[in-house]
């Protein structure tokens, strides 16, 4: 049943189908759909309109039952907030002094027009937040001026920015000794050996500090400068501003990546700072010789190049000129020049990528083709006797070598000594002609027991018989500046003939050194043959060559041989009897003296008090006394430290008091004094009620680096730890011992030639009158600091960044054939403008060497950015000394992750 009812429904339901479809045709089943769509959508459509125009009825009703209108209410507010708001008064006064806020103003006025204008108004006319911008600018310009205005600025100018440049110098130096170290040429040679080297030695003289990462990371320095920038904001911005997060950030940004930046990569460029020293020393002539040098030392081909492509040029020119009979040899000479210069080049470069190049005071010695030099020449030129001693010391003649020096100083002292006598009894002033005597007695008494008595030790080996007639002679006779010449004569023949001195010496390494620092030795050069495979020594001429050194000594016998003579020292008058410390003056010198008051306990129970006035030379000579005789004492014991300016200020004197009473109340400790007992005889010495006696001269206290030992490693360390930059105010002194010590590196060089080198100086000072120089110093630092030229400076900015109020544009890169002629150019500049005078004190090769460093120094951009940030810590810490800067420097350089290899191998060391 059920099967036959299916069979009924399929059967109707496919008739009617068919039926339809007969009767409708075959697309009557799409108009059936259709028709059906289009009556659902209409009925959707009549109820969507249907529903809004009921819902816009209803809440037109409910709006005005329930709420005002909109409309007029935000215009009125609108109205409102208008009427309140007041228009921003800007003050103009920046600086306090007009000179300065009229161009300082035009430097913001452009700045805001040509970094913030431009894009500001793209999105709002509103000028409040421009006015906002330039009162919070201003207010950190009169927070910086004020601050300004406090600082002394003599200290920074004079001390610390010498004492960075000589202690990055130095680093400098020791990564180019570690990079000559190395065998492989190609580490040599690599900029990045550099670089990891330099900064190696940076963290071992900081030891918490390296600039690496700063230095050599894009994105690093740029948070550095960021960080710095919000702790300037914070010193410089009043409270609100700074808590403002959107205005101190907008300001760290254009003043890290607007100002600082942009001048950090100007100052660091390599091309920038050779342009600058060309122009900074463009009123000097141009010297042929030394560019003839540069070309001859240099080692880059890219600068030969760049110069053969110059002179080529130069050369197609002037073949080209169609010139009178009277130009002719005028244009024939310079086309000489240029050829010589061009085949100059041309072999240099040969020479370089051939591998060719050695070392010339080797090949110099190989061939042997030397300048002799006479004896008795080089025993009166300081840098010749340096050489001739560093060789007589191995060879166990150095004792003979200091008898015939020290026998020359008796000699000057001795002739001047009776010369000062003679003139007083002419001039008929009373002078004990026995009290002359009597000293030139003990002095030829001290060179007999030094050198030829039998206590001496070493003795100079002469014959007896010669010994014992100058001992009968100063045992009967008046010493004479004459008593030692018959020994003196036989101890330079003997030097002069003897195989293991002279002789030898004109044979050995040294030698040749000498020669090349007297400017006196041939380089090789090499003619290549047809082929290019040939060599040929360019020397001196065969056979040997006597030649003087009358035109290369800078001074006479008797100059060098003062410096062993025998001076008897007498002390300064002592003031005494004064009731209080006070400020005396001694022949022109100010000078605080204080009171010490003593009270001593004695055994029966009375008690000795009495008072002993000392200066701070005085503590200054007793430190250095006890802490070399007890080293233990060192780190112990901190002397209060002078002041180079204003150093006779009441508050400043009246805190030296209390820092010096402290240093005594210390070094009486009963602890001290048990721990160390020996002390109590110099203490003692110290306060007893006497004029005290020095035990180091003026000059040892004033310059430790030469003369004074130190317990730190000087190559480890900064060059202020060294030089105590304020025991005197004596500027150009200071300053030209720190930096020709760092510059040419004479700690390689004898003590006797450093002595020499100090000496030299300090009396060019003197005679140069010191004081005055001194004054002009400071004067000029003042003058340099002074509104008027801080106006300058600011229109000198302005006009260079905007020229005619038009922002300037980026001068493109100058290319690389120019900035390698620029490089020559700025090498030959320094070394033009060394005299000869520095070339006879310290040598010609030492000082091509020294000045070729700094200019290598600066040739690195890393290095550069480095100086650049020392700088600006220093600037800071000068300028905020109340704040704890050099902290906050320890903090942002001790991410570098050289210090935490360096704290960590420390840290292993102390283990061990």
């Amino acid at each position: 049943m059920f099967a036959e009812a299916s069979l009924s429904i399929w059967g109707w339901g496919g008739l009617g189908v068919v039926l339809f479809l007969i009767t409708f045709g075959p697309f009557a089943i799409f108009y059936l759909a259709f028709y059906i769509l289009c009556f659902i959508g209409g009925g959707f459509v009549v109820l969507l309109l249907f529903g809004k125009i009921n819902s816009e009825k209803h809440l037109e009703r409910c709006e005005h039952s329930f709420l005002p209108s909109t409309q007029m209410a935000i215009l009125k507010v609108l109205e409102e907030i208008k009427s309140e708001s007041k228009p921003i008064k800007i003050d103009r006064r920046l600086t306090g002094s007009s000179i300065i806020d009229e161009p300082l103003q035009q430097v913001i006025q452009f700045a805001l027009r040509d970094y913030i204008q431009y894009w500001y108004y793209t999105l709002s006319d509103d000028e409040t937040f421009l006015l906002e911008i330039r009162q919070t600018v201003q207010n950190a310009l009169v927070e910086f001026s004020t601050r300004s205005k406090e600082v002394d600025w003599q200290p920074y100018f004079t001390t610390r920015l010498v004492d960075d440049f000589a202690t990055h110098l130095r680093v400098f130096r020791k990564a180019q000794e570690r990079l000559n170290e190395r065998e492989d040429p190609k580490q040599r040679d690599a900029p990045d050996e550099l670089l990891d080297s330099f900064f190696e030695a940076e963290v071992e003289m900081e030891r918490k500090i390296c600039r690496d990462v700063v230095c050599t990371s894009r994105k690093d320095e740029e948070g550095y400068l960021r960080d710095l920038c919000e702790v300037l904001l914070y010193l410089l911005l009043p409270p609100g501003d700074f808590h403002d997060k959107n205005m101190r950030y907008f300001l760290r940004e254009v003043l890290a990546r607007g100002v600082l930046l942009p001048l950090i990569n100007q100052l660091s460029d390599p091309d920038y700072i050779n342009q600058f020293i060309i122009w900074m020393i463009r009123d000097s002539s141009c010297n042929y010789e030394a560019f003839l040098n540069i070309l001859k030392l240099t080692d880059k081909v890219a600068e030969l190049e760049a110069v053969k492509d110059k002179v080529l040029e130069e050369l197609q020119y002037l073949r080209s000129l169609d010139t009178g009979a009277d130009d002719i040899n005028f244009i024939k000479n310079q086309i000489n020049s240029l050829l010589f210069v061009k085949k100059v080049c041309e072999t240099r470069i040969q020479r370089l990528q051939s591998g060719k190049e050695v070392d010339a005071l080797k090949l110099a010695a190989n061939f042997g083709k030397l300048c002799v030099i006479p004896l008795e020449h080089i025993l009166v030129h300081n840098i010749a006797l340096q050489f001739f001693m560093d060789y007589m010391q191995p060879m166990g003649g150095q004792a003979i070598l200091f008898f015939w020096l020290t026998v020359e100083g008796y000699r000057v002292t001795a002739q001047q000594q009776l010369e000062v006598l003679q003139s007083s009894q002419r001039d008929g002033k009373r002078q004990s002609s026995q009290t002359t005597k009597g000293l030139l007695r003990a002095a030829a008494l001290g060179v007999y027991d030094q050198y030829l008595s039998e206590k001496a030790s070493p003795r100079v080996q002469v014959d007896e018989a010669s010994v014992t007639r100058l001992a009968q002679k100063l045992n009967k006779e008046d010493p004479t500046p004459e008593i030692f010449d018959e020994i003196q004569k036989k101890v330079y023949d003997m030097m002069l003939r003897d195989e293991r001195f002279y002789p030898s010496f004109k044979q050995h390494p040294l030698y040749v050194r000498m020669l090349a620092e007297l400017d006196m030795l041939k380089e090789p050069s090499f003619r290549g043959s047809e082929d290019g495979d040939g060599e040929s020594f360019n020397g001196s001429p065969t056979g040997s060559i006597n030649l003087s050194l009358d035109d290369l000594c800078s001074g006479s016998v008797d100059e060098y041989a003062q410096l062993h003579a025998f001076i008897s020292d007498t002390a300064d008058a002592f003031l005494n009897q004064l009731p209080v410390a006070g400020v005396c003056n001694d022949h022109g010198k100010t000078y605080a003296l204080y009171t010490i008051t003593v009270i001593r306990k004695n055994s029966d129970g009375s008690e000795d008090v009495w008072k002993t006035y000392r200066r701070y030379s005085d503590f200054h000579d007793f430190h250095m006394r006890i802490t070399e005789q007890f080293e233990s004492l060192g780190p112990i014991l901190k002397l209060p430290g002078k002041k180079t300016f204003n150093n006779m200020d009441r508050e400043f004197l009246e805190k030296r008091k209390k820092d010096l009473n402290a240093y005594l109340q210390l070094l009486l400790n009963p602890e001290m004094v048990k721990g160390c007992p020996v002390l109590i005889p110099y203490v003692y010495d110290f306060l007893e009620n006497k004029a005290y006696s020095k035990g180091k001269g003026d000059f040892a206290r004033k310059v430790p680096p030469l003369i004074a030992k130190s317990d730190i490693d000087p190559e480890h360390c900064r060059v202020s730890a060294q030089l105590d930059d304020n025991v005197d105010d004596n500027i150009p002194l200071r300053v030209m011992l720190l930096l020709m010590d760092e510059v040419f590196d004479l700690k390689e060089r004898n003590q006797w030639l450093r002595r020499n080198i100090k000496n030299l100086l300090q009396q060019l000072i003197k005679a140069t009158y010191g004081d005055t120089i001194n004054r002009k110093i400071v004067d000029h630092v003042d003058y340099m600091t002074s509104p008027e030229q801080v106006s300058d400076y600011v229109k000198r900015f302005r006009d260079s960044y905007w020229p005619n109020g038009i922002l300037a544009e980026t001068p493109p890169r100058r290319d690389k054939s120019l900035r390698m002629r620029t490089r020559v150019a700025a090498k030959t500049t320094l070394l033009g403008i060394m005299p000869d005078e520095l070339k006879h004190i310290i040598g010609a090769e030492t000082t091509r060497k020294g000045i070729l460093r700094v200019f290598d120094m600066f040739q690195h951009q890393p290095l550069n950015r480095r100086l650049a940030c020392v700088f600006l810590e220093g600037f800071l810490e000068t300028l905020f000394p109340q704040y704890k800067f050099p902290e906050l420097f320890v903090k942002l350089h001790s991410r570098s992750p050289r210090v935490l290899r360096y704290s960590q191998k420390l840290r292993s060391l102390h283990k061990r």
